[in-house]
């Protein structure tokens, strides 16, 4: 269900970010964000004059490449508008991030490499937003690999029953969901007094 209906109003800023997720050939992930500010007026910059209407004042580019674990492998920005030229020399700064792995405390650790005086504020804080698309976009991924492990490890029991039978409370011979799986193999629950 969309908003209620506004007041009457004028835009005045517009942000649009597009975050993409990715599987790429060669087993990584690429996670993408475009981010674009403009206006629906022109106005004066002091560092590029005069913006019209509609022309971004901010666009600008990051890509992490990680792996199924969340490690970041390569990180790529660019900057093609800003509203300074120096802007753009914060870019390679964003390359600090590879090796770092997305999971708790990875705003803090985009801070302490491209924070403050090294970075860019906007891309920087796009950079949540990409660890949240990078956790959806591995989800299915990794939920897959795990089912995969599984049946890898459950092929290794010996007479065809699976390793993992017996090795928690989810895999107990007379559990649910070994029942569920492996109906055949399920043990009916010992007796109490036992």
């Amino acid at each position: 269900m969309p908003l209620p209906a506004p007041a009457e109003r004028t835009l005045l800023h517009l942000r649009d970010i597009q975050l993409r997720g990715y599987e790429r050939a060669d087993g990584l992930f690429d996670i993408e964000a475009h981010l674009v500010d403009t206006k629906d007026y022109g106005y004066p910059n002091p560092g590029r004059g005069w913006i019209d209407k509609g022309e971004p004042l901010h666009g600008m580019w990051i890509r992490l490449t990680i792996d199924d674990s969340l490690l970041i492998h390569a990180c790529e920005a660019a900057t093609d508008h800003s509203p300074f030229d120096i802007c753009p020399l914060a870019v390679p700064n964003f390359g600090r991030l590879v090796g770092l792995r997305i999971g708790p405390g990875f705003n803090r650790a985009v801070n302490e490499r491209v924070g403050g005086v090294h970075g860019c504020t906007h891309l920087r804080e796009v950079l949540s937003q990409v660890a949240t698309v990078a956790f959806q976009t591995l989800n299915p991924a990794r939920r897959q690999k795990a089912a995969e492990k599984l049946q890898i490890e459950s092929a290794k029991g010996p007479n065809g029953r699976p390793a993992i039978i017996g090795t928690c409370l989810a895999y107990a011979p007379d559990s649910p969901v070994v029942a569920q799986r492996w109906p055949h193999l399920v043990q009916e629950k010992a007796d109490a007094a036992d």
